[in-house]
């Protein structure tokens, strides 16, 4: 009976200590789940002001894309009639050249002294003749290459002016639409990151992994009407329960995004 006596008063001691233990958990989870609402919520404005923008980003940049392969395209054409024409004024030189030697060569065949001389002077001349007629033939083709190549150009030059048209008036756009929403940007994202600092790191990584999966970027979502607020599915009541114990912190069981309850809610929106 003594042992009994001696145990009991630490038996009632370790009873509300186990007591406030329970109650800080309950806290912190509760606590946990205010930041993580709280940032949701911040995020989310930066959401609407992104969308906002709509596509506008993506259009800009297919456009600097597209300008920016006209320009490269362009130069890699220019530099070829660069070289084309070269080309037709190599093989016109050297037309003024073989013309030249075969007058040259045609004139000492009035004072061979032998057939033998006369043949490889004849032999030289028709040498020459061929190829006169082959630069020709390349002077043709070159310049119907050139002629092909100005016209891509020409037409590479009045889509590159279009796309560039289209590039300033999308771009100026954008600009506009960022100016009247920066000032708030910044100060949201400065609000974020406040707000990421207060939640643990497995927590935070959660977080942005559920917030990248989902499409309308929610990843902290309340119920209502005993349904989820991100998918709509109903909650089972014992799971609401447990969402308000705050106990834990509870998932959708259909979509995976973290549920809290109209006491978190409230606590965010008094923060305002």
């Amino acid at each position: 009976m003594a042992k009994t006596e001696t145990k009991s008063p630490v038996k009632e001691e370790k009873a509300p200590k186990a007591a406030n233990a329970a109650t800080k958990a309950e806290i912190t989870i509760a606590e946990k789940l205010v930041e993580l609402y709280r940032l949701q919520t911040i995020d989310s404005k930066v959401d609407r002001i992104k969308t906002q923008r709509g596509e506008l980003p993506l259009e800009v940049r297919d456009l600097e894309d597209e300008v920016a392969g006209l320009e490269t395209r362009t130069k890699k054409i220019q530099d070829e009639l660069a070289e084309l024409e070269q080309a037709v004024s190599d093989k016109t030189n050297f037309i003024k050249d073989a013309k030249a030697s075969i007058k040259k060569y045609e004139g000492q065949q009035a004072k061979v002294r032998n057939n033998r001389e006369y043949d490889s002077l004849s032999k030289e001349v028709e040498f020459q003749n061929l190829e006169i007629q082959l630069a020709e033939k390349r002077i043709k083709e070159g310049k119907f290459s050139l002629d092909s190549k100005k016209a891509v150009v020409e037409e590479s030059a009045k889509t590159y002016k279009e796309r560039k048209k289209d590039l300033d008036l999308k771009k100026k756009e954008l600009d506009d639409i960022i100016a009247d929403t920066e000032k708030e940007e910044k100060e949201l994202q400065k609000k974020s990151d406040v707000a990421s600092k207060h939640i643990e790191e497995r927590l935070l990584s959660a977080y942005h992994r559920i917030r990248s999966n989902a499409r309308n970027g929610l990843a902290v979502v309340a119920f209502e009407r005993g349904s989820c607020g991100g998918c709509f599915n109903a909650i089972p009541p014992q799971r609401q329960l447990d969402i308000r114990s705050h106990k834990k912190i509870i998932v959708c069981e259909h979509c995976g995004r973290i549920l809290v309850d109209e006491y978190v809610v409230e606590r965010v929106q008094g923060d305002k």
